[in-house]
């Protein structure tokens, strides 16, 4: 139990990834709120976890907007009491080509994958540090390090979270904020899942472990950096990808 008596927020925690996250916190004994962005996922999501009893609720709030940031931060402690950890998961991908990429996408990408994440953590660390600390996690990718050959807007928006966590956990650390992100390789979630069985060979032969990653073996990393256990861990951006381009 890692994080025995913690609160957390976990934004698109509806689904692969971020449902991993979240099951793995409450299997580790926090109490977890949830966001999706629709309201029918975060039922369907809510409706999978009813076996954690109140110790999970789910939201539906437009994370590009500062004061619905606020007022979600704001809901998980007036329900649980404080906010341990803040788990900024949420985002969306594109493969569109320079040459067709339409600027309202590109503007898009950046409100969902980066204005989030900002408003997350400012959030966040204005609960933190009258509490006396916190934990804040940052999804990033593979590609914020290497790129990708089409849909720049992507990678683009997940450089600046790595700047933005190595940035923050350097102005927040003097207020026991540490700030980490994890950077997932390809993964098997609903879009790999769904792929033939020979694609998914193809994608996992460039992989020096063999395969890809399962979604629990991105959130055991969100696990630990959350926990005590990395206790002097700030600033980091964690590659859990196989090694795949190393």
């Amino acid at each position: 139990m890692l994080l025995e008596g913690k609160v957390a927020i976990v934004t698109g925690g509806t689904r692969g990834i971020g449902m991993a996250i979240v099951k793995t916190f409450l299997d580790n004994g926090a109490s977890v709120v949830l966001t999706g962005s629709r309201q029918a996922t975060v039922d369907k999501a809510m409706s999978e976890l009813t076996a954690y009893g109140d110790r999970v609720m789910g939201l539906c709030p437009d994370l590009g907007d500062a004061a619905q940031v606020a007022d979600l931060v704001d809901q998980a402690v007036k329900k649980y009491g404080k906010l341990d950890i803040m788990v900024n998961n949420a985002g969306i991908s594109a493969r569109d080509s320079l040459y067709d990429y339409a600027p309202e996408d590109f503007d898009k990408i950046l409100d969902v994958n980066l204005k989030s994440v900002f408003n997350g953590c400012q959030a966040a660390a204005r609960v933190m540090k009258p509490q006396g600390g916190g934990v804040i996690l940052n999804t990033s990718s593979m590609v914020s390090l290497y790129g990708q050959p089409s849909g720049c807007g992507y990678p683009t928006t997940k450089f600046a979270v790595n700047g933005l966590t190595r940035s923050l956990a350097r102005e927040l650390g003097r207020d026991h904020i540490r700030v980490n992100a994890v950077a997932p390789g390809v993964t098997r979630t609903d879009m790999v899942a769904a792929l033939p069985k020979d694609v998914v060979e193809r994608i996992s032969a460039p992989i020096p472990l063999g395969r890809v990653g399962e979604p629990e073996e991105v959130a055991n990393a969100f696990l630990f950096l959350a926990s005590d256990l990395a206790s002097y861990v700030t600033g980091e951006v964690l590659s859990v990808d196989g090694a795949a381009m190393t």
